[in-house]
């Protein structure tokens, strides 16, 4: 990697800015940051009047990203993820998916895998990534999923310990069910640090940078 690589990530709200950055200065050390957000995509894309304009709007991001001199993107959403291929082919940079990397674990992690969302958003594109990555694998894995009732009120309201008290208890449910368990969200990371369960619980920002770094190597 060059000493002036520059990599750009994709944020659908604020709160994983600092989370990434961290990330990124561990495990792509001397690498510039640059941040783009759309705060409003998550919400766009349950609203049929706006919903149509999210790819535009990614391609756009991707584009400055290009534009900026980026090396690479991440898109940090896996409400975005299916987005990732079309901007990067139409920018000629690299476009990687946060949760690719969790994909291709929960895959070898076992045959019983459930999906816990605080979106519907996003419990169908992992989903359909988890079956992606098992076909490239050649296996046909059970997949059942959750989407957390209030769980993403409570984040979007600033109550983070309400968002992890329910996103734990998912865990714990869930664990007495499944092989392995992911966390589709980014931002549901910090959850499972609160929860001690028998199964991996896998979440996305740490294997998604560890993906890139590679990719930059």
């Amino acid at each position: 990697m060059s000493p002036m690589t520059r990599i750009a990530f994709l944020h659908t709200g604020a709160v994983n800015i600092a989370p990434f950055g961290e990330l990124a200065g561990e495990l792509i050390p001397g690498a510039a940051v640059v941040n783009y957000l759309d705060d409003k995509i998550v919400a766009d894309l349950r609203d049929p009047q706006r919903s149509a304009s999210v790819p535009g709007r990614v391609d756009a991001l991707v584009q400055a990203a290009a534009a900026g001199g980026a090396d690479a993107v991440m898109f940090t959403c896996s409400s975005i993820s299916e987005l990732a291929a079309p901007a990067g082919a139409a920018a000629g940079i690299p476009v990687l998916r946060v949760d690719e990397a969790m994909a291709d674990a929960a895959v070898r992690a076992g045959h019983r895998v459930r999906v816990l969302a605080t979106l519907s958003t996003t419990s169908r594109p992992t989903i359909g990534l988890i079956r992606e990555r098992a076909a490239l694998a050649g296996l046909e894995p059970e997949i059942t999923d959750e989407v957390i009732d209030g769980a993403f009120e409570a984040v979007a309201s600033g109550d983070r310990a309400t968002h992890d008290r329910l996103v734990g208890g998912a865990i714990e449910r869930a664990a007495a069910e499944v092989d392995v368990i992911v966390l589709a969200q980014a931002s549901m990371a910090g959850a499972a640090d609160a929860v001690a369960v028998e199964v991996p619980v896998l979440t996305s920002p740490r294997l998604g940078v560890e993906r890139l770094a590679a990719a930059l190597a």
